[in-house]
C-alpha cells in the first residue's frame, strides 16, 4: 500500500494568495505545540539555532503539529548538510536558514535542500517524510521539492547590500526579514522601528515580490496591517515564552508580589 506525502498548508495558502500566520515556540515540551496547534495556526516555528532542542524533541514536535494538519517550521543550526535536511526527513514542512549573507550562500542552501533537477540533496526516502518507503520513490522526490519550503533569513546589512542577487537565486521559496538581529548589526539593538530598520523591512518585501519569492517577517498586532500593506504574506506573531511570562506577571500582581522583572517583549514588539 502506498501513502501520499503530506502537503504543506503554508504553500497551499501562499499559492492561493492568502496570508500565512505563524506562532513561535521556545519550549521543548510537545504539549505546548499541541496547545498551539489546537488554536489553528498555519505553522508552528521551532528551532535548533538558539533553543536547546535535540533531534528527538524536533521529531515529537513535528508529530504534534501534523496531528492537527499544521505545518512545522524548523530554524536550523548551520553546520553540515545533515543539519539542513534532517528536519525535513523528520517531516518538518519547512526549514529556516539564519543569516544568509550572499547569493553564493543561498545557492548552497538550495543545493543541499532540493533534489535534482533543482539541487543536489542527498537522498534516503526511508524516513517520516517518505512515509518510511511507502511513498513511491519518484513521487517522493517530486513532492519533497514541491511540498516542502526553504526560508532564507535576511538579518545583516551585508545581505541587504546583495539582496537583489540573493532574491534571484532559484529554488527556495521565501525571504524572511529579521528586525531584531538587523537592529543589533546596525548598532541600535532593539530599535526595530528605527528608520534604517524600516527601510530594510520595506526593501525585503519589495525585492522578494519582484523576484517571485514570498516575504516573511515577525510582527505584532500593532504593525500587522502595515506589514500586509508592505507585501508580507507570512507573518510570525507572538511566542510561548512571552505568553507565559505575561501570565505569570499578572498572577504575581494579583498575589501582590512586587517584581522588577518585566517580560521581554522581543517576540511581540516588531
Amino acid at each position: 500500500m502506498n501513502f501520499p506525502m503530506r502537503k504543506s498548508r503554508v504553500l497551499r495558502k501562499l499559492k492561493s494568495g492568502e496570508l500565512v500566520n505563524c506562532f513561535k515556540l521556545n519550549f521543548t515540551d510537545t504539549r505546548a505545540f499541541e496547545i498551539a496547534a489546537r488554536h489553528g495556526f498555519d505553522v508552528l516555528w521551532t528551532g535548533m539555532e538558539h533553543i536547546p532542542n535535540d533531534w528527538s524533541v524536533i521529531e515529537k514536535q513535528v508529530l504534534a503539529a501534523k496531528a492537527y494538519d499544521v505545518d512545522l517550521l524548523c530554524r536550523i543550526a548551520r553546520g553540515s548538510y545533515s543539519d539542513y535536511i534532517r528536519p525535513l526527513e523528520m517531516d518538518a514542512t519547512g526549514i529556516m536558514v539564519p543569516h544568509i549573507m550572499s547569493a553564493k550562500d543561498a545557492e548552497r542552501v538550495v543545493s543541499m535542500t532540493k533534489y535534482k533537477p533543482i539541487g543536489n540533496r542527498a537522498v534516503d526516502g526511508g524516513n517520516a517524510d517518505g512515509a518510511f518507503t511507502n511513498v513511491p520513490f519518484l513521487e517522493y522526490l517530486e513532492m519533497a521539492n514541491s511540498e516542502r519550503f526553504s526560508i532564507l533569513q535576511i538579518e545583516d546589512p551585508q545581505a541587504v547590500e546583495e539582496l537583489e542577487a540573493i532574491a534571484a537565486v532559484p529554488g527556495y521559496e521565501m525571504l524572511f526579514f529579521g528586525p531584531g538581529d538587523y537592529s543589533c548589526a546596525l548598532g541600535i539593538p532593539g530599535e526595530t522601528n528605527h528608520p534604517e530598520v524600516k527601510k530594510a523591512r520595506k526593501l525585503v518585501a519589495e525585492v522578494a515580490g519582484k523576484k517571485g519569492k514570498y516575504a516573511g517577517t515577525v510582527g505584532s498586532p500593532e504593525n500587522y496591517n502595515e506589514l500586509v500593506d508592505l507585501g508580507y504574506n507570512f507573518i510570525s506573531m507572538g511566542a510561548d515564552v512571552v505568553g507565559l511570562s505575561n501570565y505569570c506577571k499578572d498572577i504575581a500582581q494579583a498575589f501582590g508580589i512586587s517584581s522588577s522583572n518585566n517580560p521581554v517583549s522581543y517576540y511581540g514588539k516588531k
